[in-house]
């Protein structure tokens, strides 16, 4: 057994580790516990007069079958070679029941665990280490927040509060992706709004800018799908990805789309082709043969985009039409 408080270097040596921040158990043979240190008694609930003696795993029954159970029989077998276990946090950030100080229904401190060998002549023992890095936890998780914030702040077009090019540019490779795999349907519609360089010069860029969030979200609000992205594709123009729909099926989008922001009766510049914002939209679909790379869904969208223009703005043009 380790000496008793008779013993003057190891009163002073209990002294010192009642001083240490983290919890310190040693445990004999027998997996008794032989020492338990101050900072375990308000965290556990429990005097060292109550559990010396005891069984570590009498007095904390749930550790049975843990990694903490395995490390400290690792420890205590006569093969330990002295080398310190550290219990993986992955797998449980609480093994022992232990809470802040003087709270008896709080949730459990987050706990670093270390179990180490040693021998006091031809008898085995094993420190238990626990430390608090609740924490450590929550910084870790902040900061997780933060970079996740971060992120999805990368993908949202600062002005209209839609998706920006750069998640656009994920969001169809990957789309095309999954319609390839799944041998399914993609659509692509590419949506400008009629004559806004005489919106802007007559109204402003301010206002301007407000005709463009407004766009964004009378699109946004078309588009109730999970899966479906409207984004903002630069300057005018915008984009809507519309996973497993089919060229007629996003004919039938994009025409609502374009009834959509014409109902919205806001008022155009004199000089514009109409005498309210209106949108021009081309569509096209994702092909097997012909249409089954990014680049060419989009340039196939796009020169329907500026058949709709050429035809007269506001209207829609599907990707394959005798007009296009």
């Amino acid at each position: 057994m380790i000496p008793t408080d008779s013993d003057t270097a190891t009163d002073f040596s209990l002294r010192a580790l009642n001083l240490v921040n983290s919890g310190i158990i040693v445990l004999d043979a027998h997996h008794k516990i032989v020492l338990w240190n101050g900072w375990m008694v308000p965290r556990s609930a429990r005097a060292a007069a109550r559990v010396r003696e005891r069984s570590l795993f009498e007095v904390f029954p749930e550790l049975r079958g843990s990694r903490v159970e395995a490390a400290v029989l690792a420890a205590l077998s006569p093969s330990a070679d002295g080398a310190s276990t550290t219990i993986p946090q992955s797998e449980s950030r609480a093994p022992f029941p232990l809470r802040e100080a003087g709270s008896f229904d709080g949730p459990r401190i987050d706990q670093a665990v270390t179990v180490t060998p040693f021998r006091d002549g031809e008898q085995r023992y094993c420190m238990i280490e626990i430390r608090d890095v609740s924490g450590a936890v929550e910084r870790e998780k902040r900061l997780l927040d933060h970079a996740e914030s971060l992120r999805a702040r990368s993908y949202v077009d600062g002005l209209t509060g839609i998706a920006n090019r750069r998640y656009f540019d994920v969001a169809l490779d990957r789309e095309l992706r999954r319609a390839q795999r799944a041998k399914g349907e993609l659509s692509l519609l590419l949506i400008d709004i009629d004559s806004f360089k005489a919106y802007n010069d007559h109204f402003g860029h301010q206002q301007g800018d407000a005709c463009l969030s407004t766009v964004a979200q009378a699109l946004a609000a078309k588009l109730k799908r999970p899966a479906d992205v409207a984004a903002r594709y630069g300057g005018e123009e915008f984009a809507a990805i519309l996973p497993d729909t089919s060229l007629e099926q996003a004919r039938l989008h994009a025409n609502a789309i374009r009834d959509h922001v014409a109902g919205l009766a806001l008022p155009h510049a004199p000089a514009a082709h109409w005498p309210m914002v209106t949108l021009s939209i081309g569509v096209a679909s994702f092909d097997r043969e012909r249409l089954h790379e990014v680049p060419a869904l989009i340039e196939a969208a796009d020169k329907a985009l500026y058949a709709a223009k050429r035809g007269g703005r506001n209207r829609v043009v599907v990707d394959g039409d005798a007009s296009a």
